[in-house]
C-alpha cells in the first residue's frame, strides 16, 4: 500500500520527556523523520511535557543528546525554533484554554459532573447488562437547574468533548481502511477538573496549530484516532484547523514472551545500547527492519539508502520482536563498513575511564592503531574493544580463572616450554613466523594447532578467546610476551 503525501510533508515527533528513551520511541522518530527526509518535508519536534509530576529537565536533555546522537535532525522544534513556537506544551496553555473555551460555547463540548464512584457505578451496571461501558453521556444535556444543584453541592467538572453519533471510517496508512462505530466510541475527557488539559486535546490542538499533514505512531493509539478525527472535525468548522491529517499506526515492537516492549524492560532503553557500543547507524538499519524492510533480500543498509526508500504503506502493521542477538550482526556489519582510522576513534570512548582498565599514562597510540584493524572484524558493540587490547596496555595480563582452568591442561606446562624455546627463536616481525613456532610446538607433543595455541594465549593476554593470537604477540612484542609464559609456567609448576 503507498502512501500518498501532499505536497508539502508536516510530520511530528512529540515524545513526553519522563525517563530514558526507549527503543520503541526511537523507532517512531526514524520512521517520522524518514518520512519527511524522503518526501522533502519538515519534521517538528515537539516535547509534550504537562505531565508536571513526571516530567523533568534532565529527561528532556537526554532526548534532545539522544536525537543528536543517533543523527536525526529536526526542522522545527527545541534549540531551532520555527513559526509555531514555543514547541513544549508546558508554554502553550494558554493556547489549549482558549480552544476549550471555543469548543465548549460551540456546543462540542461540555461539563461534566459525574464523580468518579458515579462513573465506576454505572460501568459495572452497563458491563453486567452487556452494553459497552465507556462513559453514558450523563451529562450531555444538563439543564440549568441540574447545573446549579451540582455546583452548589461544590461539584468541581471536567470538560468533555462530545461525540458525533456516527460511525467515523478512515484510512490508516499502514491498517487500510478502518471503521469505528458510535457506540465504541463514546464523548472523553479533554480538561480535568482542575483546569488542566489532557493529552485528548492538546495533541490534536498543536497538530493542527501545526499544519501537520502526517501522523505515524504507534499503535496503542489507534483507539484514539476516531475521538481526534472528529475534534479535528470540530476544529475546522471553528476555523482553527485546515485539515485532518493522515494517520499510520506503526506496529507494536515485541520483547521477551512476545509482550510489547514498554520503556521499564532493560532491553528498551536506548542508554543501554549507546553505553555498550551500538553504532547510531547499526542501532537505527536494525530498528529500521522492525516493520519494514529495504527489500527481502538485503538487511544491511545506509540511513541514506532507507531515507531513498523509505514509504511508510510498506510498513507491516504486524507486531515485530525485537532481537537482540540480530541487532547485534547487524551492528557487527557497521562496524566492519567504517573506515579504518573513523574505527578507530569511535572506539576511544572504551579506552579511557571509567571503561579501561589500565592507567591512563599505560595507554600506547602505536600499539592501539596496530591492533585496531583486527578488532575491527572481531567485534559486534565497540564496548567489546577493553577486554580485547587490556593485555596490550597492562604490566599483567588480566587472567580470566575459568579461561585457565579451561586451557591449561596436563601437560600445558612442557607444551609452554616448548613453545617458549621455538618463540624465542622466531621472527617476531613476522605474524607467519610466529604462528609456525607454535605449529611446530604442537606438533612435537602431538597437538593440532588450535589445542596448542590455547596455553599460548591465556598465558599472554588471560583469555581463551580474543584477537588473532600472532598478530597480537607481535604487537604486544617479544619481551613482554616470553616474559608472560615465564609467568605461566611459575604458576604451572608452583
Amino acid at each position: 500500500m503507498a502512501s500518498a503525501p501532499s505536497p508539502a510533508v508536516r510530520v511530528r515527533f512529540c515524545p513526553s520527556p519522563t525517563g530514558n528513551p526507549h527503543v520503541g520511541l526511537v523507532r517512531t522518530a526514524l520512521f517520522n523523520w524518514a518520512f519527511a527526509r524522503h518526501h522533502g518535508g519538515t519534521l517538528v519536534f515537539r516535547i509534550e511535557d504537562t505531565d508536571a509530576a513526571r516530567d523533568s529537565e534532565e529527561s528532556y536533555r537526554q532526548l534532545l543528546d539522544s536525537m543528536r546522537w543517533l543523527g536525526f535532525d529536526w526542522d522545527e522544534g527545541p534549540e531551532v525554533g520555527g513559526p509555531h513556537e514555543p514547541y513544549r506544551q508546558s508554554r502553550r496553555m494558554d493556547l489549549y484554554k482558549d480552544v476549550a473555551a471555543k469548543l465548549l460555547d460551540a456546543g462540542h463540548a461540555y461539563r461534566c459532573y459525574c464523580s468518579q464512584e458515579e462513573l465506576d457505578t454505572r460501568r459495572d451496571a452497563a458491563r453486567a447488562a452487556g452494553r459497552p461501558s465507556g462513559y453514558d453521556g450523563h451529562c450531555r444535556d444538563l439543564s440549568a437547574g441540574q447545573v446549579e444543584a451540582y455546583e452548589a453541592q461544590g461539584r468541581t467538572p471536567i470538560v468533555r468533548f462530545r461525540m458525533p453519533d456516527e460511525t467515523i471510517t478512515f484510512t490508516d496508512l499502514v491498517r487500510g481502511e478502518l471503521t469505528f462505530t458510535a457506540e465504541n466510541v463514546p464523548d472523553y475527557g479533554i480538561v480535568r477538573a482542575n483546569g488542566a488539559p489532557l493529552y485528548t486535546l492538546v495533541n490534536p490542538v498543536d497538530d493542527a496549530a501545526m499544519e501537520i499533514t502526517h501522523v505515524l505512531r504507534g499503535e496503542d493509539l489507534l483507539s484514539s484516532t476516531p475521538r481526534q478525527i472528529a475534534l479535528y472535525r470540530a476544529l475546522i468548522e471553528l476555523g482553527l484547523a485546515k485539515e485532518i491529517p493522515a494517520f499510520g499506526h506503526l506496529p507494536y515492537v515485541m520483547g521477551e514472551g512476545n509482550k510489547k516492549l514498554s520503556k521499564r524492560d532493560p532491553q528498551s532503553s536506548l542508554n543501554l545500547y549507546r553505553e555498550r557500543g551500538f553504532l547510531p547507524e547499526g542501532l537505527l538499519n536494525y530498528l529500521s527492519l522492525l516493520g519494514w524492510s529495504l527489500s527481502a533480500d538485503q538487511d544491511i543498509f545506509t540511513i541514506e539508502e532507507m531515507v531513498a526508500a523509505f514509504d511508510v504503506g510498506d510498513v507491516n502493521p504486524n507486531p515485530a520482536r525485537f532481537d537482540l542477538k540480530k541487532a547485534e550482526a547487524i551492528n557487527a556489519d557497521h562496524i566492519r563498513l567504517l573506515a579504518p582510522a573513523e574505527f578507530a576513534e569511535r572506539c576511544r570512548p572504551w579506552l579511557r575511564a571509567p571503561f579501561a582498565t589500565w592507567a591512563p599514562e599505560d595507554f600506547d597510540e602505536a600499539k592501539w592503531q596496530a591492533i585496531a584493524p583486527h578488532a575491527q572484524t572481531r567485534l559486534k558493540v565497540l564496548s567489546e574493544i577493553t577486554e580485547n587490547v587490556d593485555f596490550l596496555f597492562l604490566a599483567e595480563p588480566a587472567q580470566d580463572e575459568a579461561s585457565w582452568t579451561k586451557a591449561m591442561k596436563e601437560g600445558s606446562d612442557a607444551l609452554l616450554r616448548t613453545a617458549r624455546e621455538k618463540l624465542d627463536a622466531a621472527d617476531w616481525n613476522s605474524p607467519e613466523s610466529l604462528k609456525e613456532a607454535v605449529l611446530a610446538a604442537g606438533e612435537a607433543h602431538g597437538l593440532k594447532l588450535g589445542k596448542a595455541q590455547a596455553p599460548v594465549r591465556v598465558a599472554v593476554t588471560g583469555r581463551t578467546v580474543g584477537l588473532p593470537l600472532f598478530e597480537s604477540l607481535e604487537i604486544l612484542g617479544k619481551e613482554k610476551a616470553l616474559a608472560r609464559i615465564d609467568a605461566a609456567l611459575a604458576r604451572l609448576t608452583a
